[in-house]
C-alpha cells in the first residue's frame, strides 16, 4: 500500500452519515498501563477508516500517546476547555491525519490538570458526552483512548460510550485486573450509565510460542467465551516502531504481523457490532 492510498482529508464530511447505523462510541480502557491500549485504539481506528468507515479518535489521556502516534504535537486546549468549562469543541480543532475517513481530537498536557478541576464542576462525568454529541452525525465510530487509571477523565469516557473495549496483555495477573475493571463497569452501570456494555476483550502482546500466553488466553476464553476476540494481537517489533514514525501500523508496514492482526480484528469488530450492508 502506497502513501498515496492515505490521502489527507482537510475537513469534516460535507454531509452527515445518513444511511448508516447510529454512531457508536467505544472507549478503549484498562486501568493498567503497558497493555497495548493506545496501540489498539490507534490501529483499530485506522483499519476501520480504510474499510470506509468514517471514524473519529478522541485522545483524553494527558500523556497524548494516541496524538503523537499520528505525528501530531498539539497545543490546542479545546478538549480541556470543553471538559472543564463546558465549551463546545470547535470544528477546526479536529485534526486531519494521514488516513482517509479518520479524524483526531488531540490531547494536550492541559488535561493533566482537568482531573482536579472537574471535581468541582456540575455534571462532572457528563462533559465529554455533551462535547461529542454534535459530531456523531459525521461518524460511524468514535473511539476514546482513556488514561491508564480509573479517573474522572475515564469516567467521562465511560459515560459517553455505548460500549468498552478492553485490551489485556497475556500475562499472569490479567484475570485479576480484568475482574477489577468489570466491577468498575458494574458500578458505572448502577450509578451514571445503565446502558454501558462490554463490547469485547482483546489479547495483546500475545506470543503463541510461550506456555504463559497460551494459558492466559485459554483461561480468559473459558471464563468469557463470548467477549474475547478470536484475533490475538502478537508481540511485534514493527508495532513498537510505528509510533516513533508518527504512523499507524497499516501505513508503516502493512505486511507485518501486527498490521495483519489489526486488519483481522477490524473485520471481527464489524461483525460483532452487527454492521449493516449499505445500499
Amino acid at each position: 500500500m502506497t502513501e498515496e492510498s492515505f490521502a489527507t482529508q482537510v475537513s469534516l464530511p460535507d454531509s452527515p452519515v445518513t444511511s448508516s447505523p447510529e454512531c457508536r462510541v467505544i472507549s478503549v480502557v484498562n486501568q493498567k498501563g503497558g497493555v497495548g491500549k493506545t496501540t489498539t485504539t490507534v490501529n483499530l481506528a485506522a483499519c476501520l477508516a480504510v474499510a470506509d468507515e468514517p471514524t473519529l479518535l478522541v485522545d483524553i489521556d494527558p500523556q497524548s500517546n494516541a496524538t503523537s502516534a499520528f505525528g501530531i504535537q498539539s497545543d490546542d486546549p479545546s478538549l480541556y476547555r470543553s471538559l472543564v468549562l463546558g465549551e463546545p469543541i470547535p470544528e477546526e480543532s479536529i485534526q486531519s491525519v494521514e488516513i482517509n475517513n479518520l479524524k483526531l481530537i488531540p490531547s494536550t498536557v492541559d488535561l493533566a490538570g482537568a482531573e482536579l478541576e472537574l471535581a468541582d464542576v456540575s455534571d462532572r462525568t457528563g462533559r465529554l458526552k455533551a462535547a461529542l454529541e454534535p459530531f456523531k452525525k459525521y461518524f460511524r465510530y468514535i473511539f476514546v483512548d482513556c488514561p491508564p487509571s480509573l479517573s474522572l477523565l475515564t469516567l467521562n469516557a465511560l459515560r459517553a460510550s455505548d460500549e468498552i473495549l478492553i485490551p489485556i496483555q497475556a500475562e499472569y495477573y490479567a484475570l485479576e485486573g480484568l475482574a477489577r475493571l468489570l466491577r468498575t463497569v458494574e458500578r458505572v452501570r448502577s450509578s451514571i450509565h445503565p446502558g454501558l456494555r462490554v463490547g469485547g476483550i482483546v489479547l495483546t502482546m500475545y506470543d503463541s510460542r510461550t506456555n504463559l500466553s497460551r494459558q492466559v488466553g485459554e483461561d480468559i476464553r473459558s471464563h468469557m467465551p463470548d467477549l474475547v476476540y478470536r484475533v490475538a494481537i502478537p508481540r511485534s517489533v514493527r508495532l513498537a516502531e510505528a509510533p516513533s514514525h508518527g504512523r499507524p501500523i497499516i501505513a508503516y508496514d502493512i505486511s507485518s504481523s501486527g498490521a495483519q492482526a489489526y486488519l483481522a480484528m477490524a473485520s471481527e469488530f464489524l461483525t460483532r457490532t452487527g454492521k449493516r450492508k449499505r445500499n
